[in-house]
């Protein structure tokens, strides 16, 4: 057990499902699963243990935020021993190439936090998911013929659809990564990774759209997101 997980050890499998909503993680244990355990409650951080395909895989919810994402993936990776962290939410479009619930698999995550020079000293603004696990999505996501973006995405601090002068943050981003949608947890999830030696990765699900003004409801980003859902749990 850690802090803020009271799932015994072999509990969590070594393949781990990460949303960032408890009730996402009810959902896909619900629909997806085969005898899914419910293993972790503390802070009602929901997680489910069960069987895809025969395949065990955990799905533990991570909150939102950079700091909420790093406790969990950092306690997953270092007292759980996992060994794959598959990250699966929802961002908001920065391109008019994408529409809603358009699937990305994510490239570099870029950040303008400081949350790597907390952990390390060390100052780092760019984190990297695992190429050959997104190698794998982008293999799997053209077997069962789910249509995908592969690209670099913005991690910020702030909710991007509450900020005051979006296009003033746009022009902040950095022109050679040519970032595409926004959220708030890949980062800290890259960093972890890549600090323990593991690997991570993550899908998003584009729910709103500056360009083409799209948002999508409470109830659709909680349950139309069954693509990246799908692919993510094919890809194990």
């Amino acid at each position: 057990m850690s802090i803020h997980c009271n799932a015994k050890k072999e509990d969590i499998e070594k393949t781990v499902l990460m949303p960032g909503d408890p009730l996402r993680a009810k959902y896909i244990a619900e629909n997806f699963l085969e005898n899914a355990k419910l293993v972790n409650t503390v802070r009602n951080m929901l997680a489910y243990t069960g069987t895809y395909h025969g395949k065990k895989v955990t799905v533990f919810s991570s909150g939102m935020g950079m700091p909420s994402m790093g406790i969990y993936s950092y306690e997953l990776f270092k007292f759980y021993d996992v060994e794959k962290i598959i990250r699966i939410g929802s961002c908001g479009s920065y391109t008019p190439d994408l529409k809603l619930f358009d699937t990305i698999i994510v490239n570099k995550s870029y950040t303008e936090s400081n949350f790597a020079y907390s952990w390390t000293e060390k100052e780092s603004h760019i984190a990297e998911g695992d190429f050959s696990l997104n190698d794998t999505l982008e293999d799997i996501a053209k077997k069962i013929n789910i249509p995908y973006t592969r690209g670099n995405t913005f991690c910020n601090e702030a909710f991007d659809g509450y900020l005051a002068d979006i296009p003033s943050f746009i022009n902040r981003f950095p022109k050679d990564l040519n970032i595409i949608a926004c959220e708030m947890e890949a980062f800290a999830l890259f960093y972890m990774a890549n600090y323990f030696h593991k690997k991570a990765a993550c899908l998003l699900t584009v729910v709103d759209s500056y360009y083409t003004k799209q948002e999508s409801t409470s109830e659709e980003r909680e349950k139309s997101l069954n693509n990246m859902i799908r692919l993510a749990l094919e890809s194990i």
